[in-house]
């Protein structure tokens, strides 16, 4: 089966991934994606390069893929992982906040991650919460 993305390397874009592998100043993504196009542009199989690096099959593919389509500064940087969407919107977060502030409940001596969650509920702010989601909230905002 003839390889759909076949690498082939300027003598530029070589120097430029040898540079990267052999300075280590790189995050080792970074490193592992020069490797991959040097062993690629070397003529090595997927196989052979995944067993060399000890990554799988699927990514030596998505980076001969990403070089072909988008070149070599794009296939270096990867792809950028948005975050993820946060669990309170900023009335919830406001309130917590505020609930974390206040006095604790009677017979409390002070509010604890579960109070709080649970407070959280009782006062149908939302439909459930962890402790732990109230902890990071907190310690991002206080």
């Amino acid at each position: 089966m003839e390889k759909k993305h076949v690498i082939k390397l300027t003598p530029q874009e070589r120097k430029r991934l040898l540079s990267v592998v052999s300075k280590g100043q790189n995050k080792a993504s970074v490193i592992r994606r020069a490797h991959i196009l040097l062993k690629s542009d070397e003529g090595k199989t997927d196989r052979e390069t995944s067993e060399l690096l000890y990554i799988s099959q699927e990514t030596v593919r998505r980076t001969r893929r990403g070089f072909c389509q988008e070149g070599l500064n794009a296939t270096l940087a990867g792809k950028p992982h948005p975050g993820g969407t946060g669990k309170l919107d900023e009335y919830q977060e406001a309130y917590l906040i505020t609930l974390a502030c206040s006095d604790p409940p009677p017979g409390q001596a002070r509010w604890t991650l579960k109070l709080l969650a649970k407070q959280l509920v009782n006062d149908s702010i939302v439909e459930g919460i962890a402790p732990e989601t109230v902890r990071l909230v907190l310690k991002k905002t206080l």
